[in-house]
């Protein structure tokens, strides 16, 4: 049914939306920890125990005390129950509390011998937290049965712990049980949730014990497949790979994040203390007091939106925050060192605003690595969806405010500007080289998100800027060079020249004096004529915000205006006039809405019959889609309508002469069209194709040492990955990978440029593994690297061999020579 209103979502109210994508959420979350359940309690429980005194104690009866449990804590506890993290672990500790009460004879290897151990301390521990002075530890005997549980599921121990005793703990108090009460009674339990689940009236999940159909779900659709490029034969079926559960999924994240900071302090390093100290105004009081000050907030707020017991889980991660925070800090300190050649960071270090920056996007990383949930139709880490993600400034964003960690969250707790929070992101991005692709794709999704709407609040920065720039007689992005839309998206700006522009014109090179003066402002400028500066965070902005907008342009032509490509030019350049010269229509607006309006206008003067509510249902089947771009636009003083009503009203009233012009003789001149790059962030893992017709595909390089990091466990390696590792251990470390790569792309380079003067260039006899060694008559070289050649030469044996045993069994080996 949820499906059937998915299709016809605009047709409904923003509060309906909200309310079936909360449901969604929370289906699962219960769904994913349900399946979680029923496979742990079949490893836990013994199905047909043989002792006559446990014949009644089933474990089935089992399950359903402990998910009935479990849903009457989460419901008690949380307060966003779509947190998958928490909830797991209070799921651990529901099976900790039965795993410790039941008989030992009920129970398989290893729980057996751990809860006859434990039994005893634990009734000792639940006396002692009777009274409100509850205790955070546990003695050795005691933990035995969380620890295993906490080992097995890949969870950290302290944080289940902290949810044992902070919440757990109160929340069996308050219902009056102990140990000494024997197993609580199933029909009292389901009671007490009948009536939560009455004052809440949205999901009874106790369904989930009878199968109900009505909660079961279409496992088929779990399923995705992973393929590597191959040819198009009709004969090969390729493998269905079983994704990974939900839970576990957001196990591993959370491992890959704890073992990035496992040494990492939340207090300065030594080598921050040093660049501290070479500040002329040394920075490192003010950080603690403010990180101190800081983490009094984000506790205070996380409670509220998780749910009051929960204040200490908060701490927890705003400590995960901080050691990221420095860590960065660091590294973009090392980086600038290395770029400027200065040791004084004076005025960046002082900067009040780039130290909340860098502290928000730290925490931004954690809360989306604890707050991933489950999506049981895309089986890797789900971040919030664009649907759910994309409020811009209207009545549902302040709803869903204080229930929803989700970005911008982060930046609306402490009070940062989300422009002030962009110029920080493409920095953080590059100095932390260990972050996920998962994370490094959600900073991005929260780039984009901050240009296209949250950047253009009416109490933004960014309109001072532009003001200031128009002021100069000068375009927000003049200070690029005209032809830059042709080029890719690269750049050298930092998150330095960000917070401590405007500067002068990069056309020219900047001294380091110039860029990072000291705090009282006297330098060398005194001996130059004054010049006007241009903002570098602006010129940055509308170059990615311009870049941005045409990639979504082109899509949407490419939906609705194939038979008419000649008019997207038309519609990029009146897009871009708009963005650049009538800017106050973006303010509390979304970049969609003025793209939609740019195609409606110039399809209208050219008598293409092209309605709203064609545009409007191509554009929702967009990623970036969200029903109130087109629903609810901002009028005019907090007073919302459709996005035809502010076409005639507002964007049609103020472009109405330019856009007549579109259908004269002599239109407007046209705007140059970006070039449209990759990602400018680093992380595709997909497989390339090499040029020139081989058929041979080329993976990212990964360091097979990278494991010890965190990033990539011997028990996480598919078969192939290990052979690789294998390989490249044999003759040492990834540096002679690196050689292949920039010898593979040389000779790229080379074929391009020989094809340019030459139809047909030859092509090259082989690569050359050896830098400046290899001799023109093919002669084997008697260096060390001979080994390395080998290996290759052995692998392609190999590689035949299979082939070869493939063939003869009948398999099908269109994909071998791809890998």
């Amino acid at each position: 049914m949820v499906k059937e209103m998915d299709v016809n979502m605009d047709t409904i109210s923003t509060k309906v939306e909200s309310t079936i994508s909360h449901l969604k959420k929370k289906y699962d979350v219960l769904l994913a920890l349900y399946h979680k359940l029923e496979r742990t309690c079949g490893l836990i429980y013994v199905e047909h125990p043989d002792d006559q005194v446990c014949g009644e104690l089933s474990s089935s009866l089992v399950l359903k005390l402990c998910w009935i449990m479990f849903l009457l804590a989460k419901g008690k506890i949380l307060q966003m129950e779509e947190d998958l993290v928490i909830s797991f672990q209070l799921l651990l500790c529901v099976l900790d509390y039965f795993i410790k009460l039941v008989p030992p004879a009920v129970l398989n290897e290893p729980y057996k011998s751990l809860s006859a151990m434990s039994i005893n301390s634990s009734a000792r521990t639940y006396r002692r937290t009777q009274n409100r002075s509850i205790r955070t530890s546990k003695t050795d005997t005691e933990i035995k049965v969380i620890e295993e549980l906490c080992k097995e599921h890949d969870c950290n121990l302290d944080e289940v712990k902290n949810v044992y005793f902070t919440s757990f703990i109160p929340f069996l108090n308050s219902l009056g049980i102990t140990p000494s009460s024997g197993l609580p009674e199933v029909e009292n339990m389901s009671s007490k949730y009948e009536e939560m689940y009455l004052k809440n009236k949205d999901i009874d999940a106790r369904l989930f014990l009878e199968k109900d159909e009505t909660l079961q779900y279409d496992r088929t659709e779990c399923l995705q497949l992973e393929r590597t490029p191959t040819k198009n034969n009709p004969g090969y079926d390729p493998p269905v790979v079983l994704p990974q559960t939900p839970v576990r999924a957001a196990m591993n994240t959370i491992q890959q994040l704890m073992m990035i900071l496992n040494s990492a302090s939340d207090k300065p390093s030594d080598n921050l203390i040093s660049y501290f100290n070479n500040c002329t105004a040394n920075p490192m009081q003010s950080i603690l007091e403010r990180t101190e000050n800081l983490s009094h907030v984000f506790r205070e707020k996380f409670a509220e939106a998780v749910g009051q017991g929960c204040a200490e889980i908060g701490s927890q991660r705003y400590r995960l925050g901080v050691r990221l925070y420095y860590r960065v800090m660091e590294a973009i300190l090392k980086s600038e060192e290395k770029r400027l050649s200065i040791h004084n960071f004076s005025k960046l270090l002082n900067n009040n605003i780039f130290h909340t920056s860098l502290l928000a996007c730290a925490l931004e990383v954690v809360i989306a690595t604890y707050g991933t949930t489950t999506s049981l139709d895309f089986p890797s880490i789900y971040f919030i969806s664009p649907n759910a993600a994309s409020r811009n400034a209207s009545q549902s964003e302040s709803m869903n405010m204080e229930t929803d960690l989700s970005f911008p969250w982060i930046i609306n707790i402490f009070d940062l500007k989300a422009f002030d929070l962009y110029k920080v992101i493409e920095s953080f991005i590059k100095a932390e080289p260990n972050l996920t692709r998962e994370m490094i794709k959600h900073l991005e999704c929260c780039e984009h998100r901050i240009m296209e709407s949250l950047a253009w609040q009416s109490d933004s920065p960014l309109f001072e800027l532009i003001k200031q720039s128009k002021e100069r007689g000068g375009q927000p992005d003049q200070a690029e060079p005209p032809n830059c839309f042709t080029q890719p998206l690269q750049h050298n700006h930092t998150a330095a020249d960000l917070y401590l522009s405007p500067t002068k014109s990069p056309k020219k090179k900047v001294s380091s004096a110039s860029v990072y003066p000291p705090p009282d402002g006297q330098h060398a400028l005194a001996n130059h004529p004054q010049k006007p500066y241009k903002s570098t965070s602006l010129s940055l902005f509308y170059k990615k915000v311009h870049w941005l907008a045409y990639m979504r342009l082109k899509n949407l032509c490419s939906r609705l205006l194939s038979d008419h490509p000649e008019l997207e030019h038309l519609i990029w350049t009146l897009f871009h006039h708009t963005l650049q010269n009538e800017y106050e229509l973006m303010k509390d607006r979304h970049l969609d809405q003025i793209m939609m309006c740019s195609m409606y206008g110039i399809c209208k003067v050219k008598n293409i019959d092209l309605r709203f509510k064609t545009i409007v249902t191509a554009y929702k089947e967009l990623t970036n889609a969200n029903q109130e771009t087109f629903k609810c636009v901002l009028i005019g003083e907090g007073r919302y309508d459709s996005i035809i009503v502010f076409y005639n009203s507002i964007f049609m009233q103020k472009l109405k002469t330019n856009i007549l012009q579109y259908a004269s003789n002599k239109p407007p001149t046209l705007s140059s069209l970006p070039h449209l790059p990759h990602s400018p962030y680093k992380f595709s893992h997909s497989p390339l194709r090499v040029p020139a017709g081989n058929n041979i595909y080329i993976s990212p390089l990964k360091s097979p040492y990278k494991f010890s990091e965190g990033l990539l466990s011997p028990t996480k390696m598919t078969p192939r990955s290990k052979i690789l590792v294998s390989i490249g251990e044999s003759f040492g470390t990834s540096e002679k990978f690196q050689k292949i790569n920039q010898m593979v792309c040389n000779r790229d380079h080379n074929l391009k440029r020989h094809a340019e003067v030459s139809t047909a260039p030859k092509p090259l006899k082989r690569l050359h593994f050896d830098i400046g060694q290899d001799e023109a008559d093919g002669r084997e070289h008697l260096s060390g690297d001979s080994k390395f050649q080998q290996k290759l030469a052995e692998m392609t044996s190999t590689r035949t061999r299979i082939q070869n045993q493939k063939l003869n069994d009948g398999a099908d080996t269109s994909t071998t020579d791809q890998k």
